[in-house]
């Protein structure tokens, strides 16, 4: 991207996850991206030397975890499927670590976990 180029409004955004990052506001981050910006943001984070991990989300998506190498560990064990097949545990423990509101995670939880309750009754 040359300076005349206008910035992409998802890239601004992933500069102000990175900011925040940065400066300690979360410690993890999930964003996500057009494919066509992963050179960008990857070598955006390789240059910061903030850790990451890349999974296909869908036909044209990305999502691009970042943040302390510890949550990068956790993501890697927990989210091994697509985003919408997390169990209800594995959904509560994702939104946790991305610093969700955690009444809202558990009203969440109760929902799908009664959904999934009622499925196999």
């Amino acid at each position: 991207m040359t300076q005349t180029e206008q910035m992409p409004i998802d890239l601004k955004v992933l500069m102000n996850h990175i900011y925040e990052y940065k400066k300690g506001v979360r410690q993890m981050i999930l964003f996500t991206m057009n494919k066509r910006y992963e050179q960008f943001a990857t070598q955006r984070l390789e240059r910061q030397n903030i850790p990451y991990v890349l999974q296909p989300a869908g036909k044209n998506t990305l999502n691009l975890y970042f943040g302390k190498k510890e949550c990068l560990e956790a993501i890697r064990l927990i989210v091994t499927r697509p985003l919408n097949e997390l169990t209800p545990e594995e959904d509560f423990i994702l939104g946790a670590m991305l610093g969700y509101d955690i009444c809202a995670q558990c009203e969440r939880f109760c929902e799908r976990k009664c959904r999934t309750c009622q499925s196999v009754q």
